[in-house]
């Protein structure tokens, strides 16, 4: 039996109302409703079917505008009313009310929502929206100056480039529109694009744990200054170095973690983020690990898995994610993940996660690969790891105290131990009696 879901509503009986729902349905991806069903999809019947039959459609032509197929079908159980609804590409309203289909439920789109939508109907992004009152002369010169220089030098923007006005400029990267500038030029060139975006910068904090905030900066200016400042921060503030010397002369200096895969992280948080939800990108840095937030979702029908893969190119703020491909920022094929990966891998740390959780994406850099969530990819167990832990800690680990710190039998922790040295996790140093000990594994 069907039950309801993203496509199908069942109710019991027709109510003007309903119009409701087949406005959600053909502002998404389309649907179908079913008139003398109940919620499991039983048939009941519905009294006045065939009057239904007629009334219906020409309800919802002279009220939404639309066509909708409606099929009558009749059973021993009762009649019961089919009504088909295909997806438009154009916004459809209830007397003046936007309502979206999500999932197993209707909303009516108000606010940053309903501005999205609209747009997206319109083949728009957020970040391609023109504003009036301001132009080319409010923006920052060095931001200009910053871009041409960086674009030649990537090979991106040829050396003519350098003499273009900021007008031309603008307008050879398709920042505006008409007379007005887009929300993206504002982002990337104006000097206070807060004026004009709320939460338009990054908060970056040191960590403890998730309780205990050590200190914290902010990071305002356009988008272009962002990312040089939060870098130069990240890399002096917040994340360690270590000094070595090549042939004893040249100074190394090697970070805890590969500074191109955070760029990239960062560009990646800042070309895909929801603007329209004020709320600032977020770094949290503890000593163990760093992760950038960014409010934002997903492409439709993609999952964490498709990002994973290799996938194409599909910027949430398209215009800004030109410019910064032009300014030799980013690559356009959608390989930023699969780089932040292997520049991991290569410095011998765990690969980068990501993951979305309520309203943003995150993405996650390990400092050491010897951490609970590395652990238990592995597949091990919750005891085997605070064991490795322990080692990690302790240098070494005996049966004994492996039976302490897990309130187990000696029979299991042999068991286990045994496994962990199987995985090639563990080292057995000794052969039996008390001077047996397990250490890490040079692996």
């Amino acid at each position: 039996m069907t039950s309801e879901s993203q496509n199908i509503e069942f109710k019991l009986t027709w109510r003007d109302e309903y119009l409701k729902w087949i406005c959600g349905f053909a502002n998404a991806n389309g649907g179908t409703i079913f008139i003398g069903k109940d919620d499991n999809g039983k048939v009941i019947g519905v009294a006045g079917a065939k009057k239904l039959l007629e009334e219906i459609p020409n309800k919802v032509r002279d009220i939404l505008g639309i066509l909708v197929d409606v099929d009558l079908h009749e059973t021993k159980q009762g009649d019961y009313l089919e009504i088909a609804i295909e997806p438009y590409p154009n916004a459809i309203s209830y007397k003046g009310q936007y309502h979206y289909r999500s999932g197993s439920t209707k909303q009516e789109l108000k606010g940053a929502a309903l501005d999205k939508f609209l747009l997206q109907k319109k083949g728009k992004h957020w970040d391609s929206a023109p504003i009036p009152n301001v132009s080319a002369k409010d923006l920052k010169q060095e931001t200009f100056d910053f871009f041409k220089k960086r674009g030649v030098r990537s090979k991106r923007l040829d050396e003519e480039s350098l003499n273009d006005t900021p007008e031309q400029l603008l307008e050879n990267l398709e920042l505006t529109e008409g007379k007005y500038l887009k929300r993206a030029t504002l982002l990337l060139f104006h000097p206070k694009p807060e004026k004009f975006v709320t939460g338009a910068y990054i908060k970056i904090g040191y960590f403890e744990n998730d309780a205990d905030l050590i200190f914290q900066d902010e990071v305002h200016g356009n988008l272009f200054e962002q990312i040089e400042k939060i870098i130069d921060l990240l890399f002096t503030k917040y994340i360690k170095a270590f000094i070595s010397y090549e042939n004893g002369i040249n100074r190394v200096e090697t970070y805890e973690y590969p500074k191109d895969a955070v760029r990239e992280a960062l560009l990646n948080a800042i070309a895909h983020k929801d603007y329209s939800g004020g709320v600032p990108i977020q770094i949290s840095v503890y000593k163990d690990k760093i992760m950038i937030w960014n409010e934002g979702t997903l492409p439709e029908d993609w999952t964490i898995e498709t990002l994973l893969e290799k996938h194409s190119s599909k910027p949430y703020n398209p215009d800004i994610a030109n410019a910064f491909f032009r300014s030799g920022y980013i690559e356009s094929w959608g390989r930023g993940i699969t780089k932040m990966t292997n520049l991991c891998v290569e410095a011998g740390l765990p690969k980068p996660t990501f993951y979305f959780k309520t309203s943003g994406i995150w993405a996650v850099f390990q400092k050491d690969i010897l951490n609970a969530e590395y652990l238990q990819t592995l597949g091990l167990n919750d005891r085997q790891v605070k064991a490795v832990l322990f080692t990690k800690d302790k240098g070494k680990i005996t049966n004994s105290e492996y039976q302490e710190i897990n309130d187990i039998k000696k029979s299991v922790s042999a068991t286990e131990l045994q496994d962990l040295t199987d995985k090639g996790i563990l080292v057995k140093v000794g052969s039996t009696g008390r001077g047996t000990k397990y250490i890490l594994s040079d692996k």
